[in-house]
């Protein structure tokens, strides 16, 4: 946990951000246990080691003076002989790696067994959480929750929360003052604003993607009433040309029969 606390801490320190002291569960009784000197477990695993080295050097001291001595009568070496100075080749092998493994930092990855069965599809969720308990993923989650779990990048952050106020960049000399403007718009509070990110509380996000959401929403139904009414009106449009075009061919027709009528009437009258 002090690894994960202390990772916190430096990426505070660097965006130079308030920030107080989170209270955690201290594993390191834990770890002095396995790792302290000299009274720690791998410190008394290479004590035995050395000992088992030792007396195995001592064997195959033993095991060389016997053999040549034995090759001296004209006998053949005892096949005992030989598995002890194949043991002793595997613990100098296992010396060496440890030496190695003891000379280097060695990074480790967390592996989580998703069933005890070992097949693909099976998720097996009590086992999966004890795990995660057990490796401390649990505790580094709520320390990481404790103090500002969510951080953006100041462009990042405006590029996703600018439709909040399309106009923000523009009346804005930066994009800190633009951040700043943008969570005060959300009425959020208790943020912190670093140097090149913006430190959200846990759950802030959530409430910046709401309102991001509401504003999308209200944008989508603008965007639906302006569409509606183009439709709308392109449709009124194209009945008024046809009741015009009915009413123009419908009168014409009548002032052909009106003009025939006349034509008879006046053709009837010099009869």
């Amino acid at each position: 946990m002090q690894h994960v606390f202390k990772m916190e801490q430096e990426e505070y320190t660097k965006e130079e951000i308030d920030w107080s002291y989170i209270e955690f569960v201290d594993n390191q009784d834990v770890l002095d246990l396995i790792e302290k000197k000299p009274g720690g477990v791998i410190a008394l695993l290479d004590e035995a080691w050395s000992r088992i080295k030792l007396i195995f050097s001592l064997i195959k001291t033993k095991t060389t003076l016997f053999r040549n001595t034995l090759r001296c009568s004209v006998l053949p070496s005892a096949p005992l002989f030989k598995d002890f100075s194949h043991l002793y080749t595997r613990k100098q092998q296992l010396q060496s790696l440890l030496e190695t493994l003891s000379a280097t930092e060695p990074h480790y990855i967390h592996c989580v067994k998703p069933n005890n069965l070992l097949k693909p599809g099976i998720f097996e969720n009590n086992d999966v959480l004890q795990q995660l308990r057990c490796g401390g993923v649990m505790e580094a989650i709520r320390i990481s929750c404790a103090g500002y779990p969510t951080r953006k990048n100041f462009d990042e952050f405006v590029q996703r929360f600018s439709i909040m106020e399309p106009k923000v960049l523009k009346s804005c000399p930066d994009e800190m003052t633009a951040c700043k403007r943008l969570l005060d718009k959300a009425n959020l509070k208790d943020y912190q604003i670093g140097k090149t990110k913006v430190f959200l509380r846990a759950g802030q996000m959530a409430e910046l993607d709401a309102c991001r959401a509401e504003v999308l929403g209200r944008s989508a139904i603008v965007i639906q009433k302006k569409a509606r009414t183009y439709i709308c009106e392109k449709q009124y449009k194209l009945l008024r040309f046809s009741a015009i075009e009915l009413q123009r061919a419908i009168k014409g027709q009548l002032a052909r029969r009106r003009y025939e009528c006349m034509r008879r009437e006046a053709a009837s009258l010099i009869i």
